[in-house]
């Protein structure tokens, strides 16, 4: 957008929003460039004109809380500008973003000759951010008191869970050995498999309650990763009167985290047998390389997403006419292919069904262990 059509201009009378225009650098940040650092003296006013501009904390070593976004049309920074103190967070350019930087010092001079009117719209800006804060802050607190709940919650549900998980390995292990038929051992390493899946969710629910998940990527086969998904989801998906198809070519690979990306798929999968409600249906998912990533979509034949949460659908709590739901699935879905680079969205309509798309980077970087983005509550607004 032009700098002369931005809402912070507008406050001004015509020769002061002239003078600002005039003044103002434009400049131009990429992805994940720094405009300023959390502490930092304030010396701008930032206008945004194109793209976003992300607003994170420090909070320990390598880990950072975004806390808000500013959208074009959008300004931060003016509480720093207005009192001199210190900035309140970090600002990060998310992909690229345009933006004017109004000098603090010419800012102050053109304010303490401005109308009164001028004031009273800034100031009727400011007060509104600041109901918007109070309100999301209380969201916050609520959901981190929620996240701990749940941790207590999966902490106790791990340590009942260890002697029977080690009865049901056990006794799998033992008809292992007592029948050496192909088809009981099959089986008998299914039950394993699943037994240590059920240990696997638990600790990842754990890990994300706590907000100190990571990543184990290695070399993953997607083709043999998703035949062992169907696998262990074809008795599930069966008795759910679903059929699930998988179409991927043998010998696609990104490096990953399996168990993870599993539970994404798994999450999903999920899901959409839940939404047939009994009813008859088909999940198809599909692999397809491309030139830079690969591309996973997960479809179904069934009733879409409600409109009602589809615009929150991946914010942790959030679900719908599930007796049972918690909320955190999808939550923890989204954030598990954030930390692998990915993006995870869908397109969704009551006669056609839901389709999710799983982008994923090619990367020949192994990493034992990375970690997640924290994911809090709702965007708070734009600190100073």
């Amino acid at each position: 957008m032009d700098i002369q059509s931005h809402q912070f201009i507008t406050f001004f009378d015509a020769k002061s929003a002239a003078k600002l225009a005039q003044l103002a650098t434009i400049e131009t940040f990429s992805h994940q460039a720094i405009i300023f650092e959390e502490g930092e003296i304030p010396d701008y006013l930032y206008l945004v004109l194109e793209g976003q501009v992300n607003f994170r904390k420090w909070i320990r070593k390598h880990h950072y809380q975004i806390v808000a976004t500013a959208q074009p049309n959008e300004f931060f920074g003016e509480f720093g500008v207005l009192d001199g103190q210190p900035r309140s967070a970090q600002a990060i350019v998310c992909e690229t973003a345009t933006v004017a930087k109004i000098p603090r010092a010419i800012l102050m001079e053109i304010l303490e000759k401005a109308s009164s009117e001028v004031v009273l719209k800034l100031f009727n800006y400011v007060i509104q951010r600041l109901r918007v804060t109070t309100k999301d802050y209380v969201q916050q607190v609520a959901y981190k008191e929620k996240m701990v709940l749940v941790g207590e919650m999966v902490n106790t549900i791990i340590h009942d869970l260890k002697s029977p998980l080690s009865g049901i390995h056990l006794s799998s292990g033992m008809i292992k050995e007592l029948h050496e038929d192909e088809e009981t051992a099959e089986w008998c390493e299914l039950i394993q498999e699943q037994a240590q899946r059920m240990t696997s969710m638990a600790e990842e629910l754990l890990e994300f309650a706590k907000g100190l998940p990571s990543l184990k990527r290695d070399r993953l086969n997607l083709y043999s990763a998703l035949q062992r998904f169907q696998k262990l989801n074809g008795v599930y998906c069966t008795n759910a009167g679903v059929e699930l198809r998988v179409a991927c070519p043998e010998t696609v690979e990104i490096y990953a985290d399996e168990a993870k990306l599993i539970r994404v798929v798994q999450n999903l999968v999920v899901n959409a047998v839940e939404a047939f409600n009994q009813q008859e249906g088909t999940i198809e998912i599909q692999v397809t390389p491309r030139p830079e990533w690969v591309q996973i979509t997960i479809t179904d034949n069934g009733p879409g997403i409600p409109a009602e949460i589809r615009e929150t659908f991946f914010e942790s709590f959030v679900t719908h006419g599930k007796a049972n739901g918690t909320g955190l699935g999808t939550a923890i879905a989204k954030s598990i292919i954030d930390a692998h680079g990915g993006t995870l969205f869908f397109q969704t309509s009551e006669d056609r069904g839901t389709t999710f798309f799983l982008n994923l980077p090619y990367t020949t970087e192994t990493q034992n262990a990375t970690t997640l983005p924290l994911q809090i509550a709702p965007s708070l607004p734009r600190p100073s």
